[in-house]
């Protein structure tokens, strides 16, 4: 991979880890259309990198709520902020099981396979769709909501589910206010996403030799910068009740990809 494609591929994954359009769906399109020829391994690397810089964007975006959920833990106070942590805990629970269980399973999947990644385009839309129907409300995410949302996260590993828009488009059919639903989306994936790259440090996975350290670096750089738009993008359009649109664009180009497979 040549550092203009890790670019490209940067530029994706930032700006569609947030807009709800499958950053991993996009990323395994952008490298088969680039004809990245990576073997499935490399190819998850790589895509761990991306994840890693847009979880980094989130905390930049997310900064004052992150410092005011860490002093209230420092200070072991039992107040609406640590309560919001312990739903973000359990939100992790489904993800951090399948992760750990089916990892190379998963891993499978980030290989190219375009029909693949087309099918679960068409059901993400069919989430967004469904979620910009929803009732507004003002009610916060619950503990059982949390974990449900939390599944939703665990499926959202697929190349093709968007993260973003299962986890709050499953917020919102809950019957979860949409802003609500758009901070809690957006928090929970950063324990996960630094917990993967621990894993794999401690691993040893990530250190393999056939990987360009300046297209990581860069591909990480853009990622970051796109993500800082996206994110401040995405809880905008959320509020708004803008997903439809979206839900459009996946139809588009999962039916396109599905397409170009056959």
């Amino acid at each position: 991979m040549d550092s203009f494609d890790a670019i490209i591929l940067g530029i994706i994954q930032g700006f569609t880890e947030f807009l709800p359009v499958s950053s991993s769906g996009h990323l395994e399109l952008g490298k088969a259309i680039l004809g990245d020829k990576s073997v499935p391994e490399d190819s998850l690397l790589f895509t761990v990198v991306l994840h890693f810089a847009t979880a980094i964007s989130t905390i930049v975006v997310f900064r004052k709520d992150i410092w005011i959920i860490t002093r209230s833990l420092l200070k072991f106070n039992w107040n609406e902020e640590t309560e919001f942590t312990v739903k973000i805990i359990v939100s992790m629970i489904p993800a951090g099981i399948i992760g750990l269980l089916f990892e190379t399973q998963l891993e499978s999947f980030f290989g190219g396979n375009i029909a693949f990644v087309g099918t679960m385009l068409l059901i993400t839309a069919l989430l967004l769709w469904l979620a910009d129907r929803s009732k507004i409300t003002e009610k916060k995410v619950s503990y059982s909501n949390a974990f449900i949302i939390g599944i939703a996260q665990a499926i959202a590993m697929l190349p093709g589910i968007s993260r973003s828009g299962a986890t709050i488009s499953t917020s919102v059919l809950l019957g979860n206010d949409k802003s609500k639903a758009a901070r809690f989306s957006f928090l929970m994936v950063i324990p996960l996403i630094f917990g993967k790259i621990i894993k794999d440090l401690l691993g040893g996975e990530l250190f393999i030799e056939t990987i360009d350290i300046t297209s990581l670096t860069l591909g990480f750089i853009a990622a970051f910068i796109s993500g800082l738009i996206a994110c401040t993008w995405m809880i905008k359009l959320v509020r708004q009740s803008k997903l439809t649109y979206f839900s459009i664009y996946c139809i588009i180009v999962g039916l396109i990809a599905i397409f170009i497979s056959l």
